[in-house]
């Protein structure tokens, strides 16, 4: 069996475990069993780390039930075989070959080498922040529900915003701590460090470690670490503004907060819509111009590597470079004084054409299920859930049958890889020795 082929039906084995486990009488508040369609759903979403949801989490599901939806957060936040190999070392197994190679195509990874020792740090890595925002946030959660019920609010959110999944424990998710600093601060620390990538955090590290002149950090620094930070930077700040201009005289949004309050909303809206799924703001009530730059957000997503979803900041990073040196009439793609490979450019334009086509199928199909919704209700709710986002305009749960298992095959595809998938279903791909003659062709 191929290394793709074993982590997509890795994934699709947790959820059906998920959803078997979510389907139990102990897993609801009712102590009845639970409808299979949202048990399947629930479970998708948790394991893809989407936080898309057709029941509210905190009065439909026990206290068992949400450690169940942590849990198959946790393990949908690392990837399958990140989880699965690593609990085969902690019971003794050696690290061969193929499991190597597992870990180098789940974690997008560009060698073999020192797949131990990468492994290893990021369960470390996880454990860090996942501890370290569960403690910073026992000072939000405890002063308003006492120390039991504070303990568990503060590691499941924790939990669920490291790994960019967007679950809440609360009816209206985080809209009664919208003027919360230090919520929104940990919140959205852990959203940002979660979806940038393992890579980019190790990078980070030796850096804060080194005492080197700038010139050096030019040299030294990846291309991998340059583009995540430096594309992230941008979007989170331009996102942030392009909300708050769009939003900030909308009175169901932000229009009635103070000015320091639409900014710290509308930096958490940006935030979270790059493929975390959490909300200070009701999304239902959003302009239509809102709601296309939260789409635009939730496509473009996170860093490779990371527990982030969408087509990645990379991705973009390298169309856009190519569209540039198109307008500058060069042959070559260069990010920061290096060339592109043509693979990889081909690489991004795949996993983009791929992306897009399975959103417009998606929504074609939800649309033709439910003709009575708004078309851009539609397209948010398809795009969050191709992005693993989460967030919603309030339609889900309204949504009919075929239309909720059109999300979670969208979650899925989401979640494993548009290029992943193909490769699972198709067999991995072959050089073609047969190099064709050259032939212009009329474009644009």
């Amino acid at each position: 069996m191929t290394v793709s082929r074993s982590i997509c039906l890795g994934f699709i084995a947790v959820i059906l475990t998920g959803t078997l486990l979510l389907m139990m009488p102990f897993a609801t508040i009712n102590g009845q069993w639970n409808d299979p369609i949202v048990a399947l759903f629930t479970s998708t979403s948790a394991v893809c780390v989407t936080g898309h949801i057709v029941v509210d989490t905190a009065t439909y599901f026990s206290r068992a039930g949400q450690a169940i939806i942590m849990l198959l957060i946790q393990v949908g936040g690392l990837g399958y075989m990140t989880a699965t190999t690593f609990l085969l070392l902690l019971l003794g197994r050696r690290f061969g070959l193929k499991d190597k190679i597992a870990i180098q195509e789940a974690l997008d990874r560009r060698s073999l080498q020192g797949s131990t020792q990468i492994l290893q740090s990021i369960i470390a890595t996880t454990l860090l922040f996942e501890l370290t925002g569960a403690f910073t946030l026992l000072w939000v959660f405890v002063p308003d529900v006492g120390w039991p019920k504070g303990l568990w609010f503060a590691v499941f959110h924790s939990v669920s915003a490291w790994n960019n999944a967007g679950f809440a424990l609360f009816s209206d998710n985080l809209v009664g701590y919208q003027s919360s600093l230090l919520l929104n601060l940990v919140i959205t620390g852990l959203i940002i460090f979660g979806g940038i990538g393992y890579e980019v955090i190790f990078e980070l590290y030796l850096f804060s470690r080194e005492r080197i002149t700038r010139q050096k950090l030019r040299t030294v620094r990846s291309l991998n670490f340059r583009v995540a930070i430096s594309t992230t930077l941008f979007l989170l700040l331009s996102g942030t503004f392009a909300i708050w201009l769009i939003e900030m005289r909308n009175a169901k949004t932000l229009g009635d907060l103070t000015f320091p309050q639409q900014i710290l909303a509308a930096w958490f809206q940006s935030v979270t819509s790059r493929t975390a799924g959490f909300n200070t703001i009701d999304v239902g009530q959003m302009s239509n111009a809102g709601l296309f730059i939260t789409i635009a957000l939730m496509l473009v997503g996170g860093s490779p590597g990371g527990t982030a979803g969408g087509i990645k900041t990379t991705t973009v990073r390298v169309l856009t470079s190519c569209t540039q040196a198109i307008l500058q009439g060069k042959e070559s793609v260069a990010i920061y004084q290096r060339h592109i490979r043509v693979s990889l450019i081909l690489k991004a334009v795949g996993v983009t054409v791929g992306s897009l086509t399975t959103v417009v199928v998606a929504t074609i199909c939800i649309s033709l299920a439910d003709p009575q919704l708004d078309f851009i209700r539609i397209l948010f709710e398809v795009a969050s859930a191709f992005g693993t986002v989460g967030l919603s305009t309030g339609i889900t749960a309204g949504l009919a049958p075929v239309s909720k298992l059109v999300l979670v095959a969208t979650m899925y595809i989401g979640r494993v890889g548009i290029l992943l998938l193909i490769g699972a279903l198709l067999g991995d791909p072959k050089p073609c020795p047969v190099r064709y003659p050259e032939e212009s062709l009329l474009v644009g």
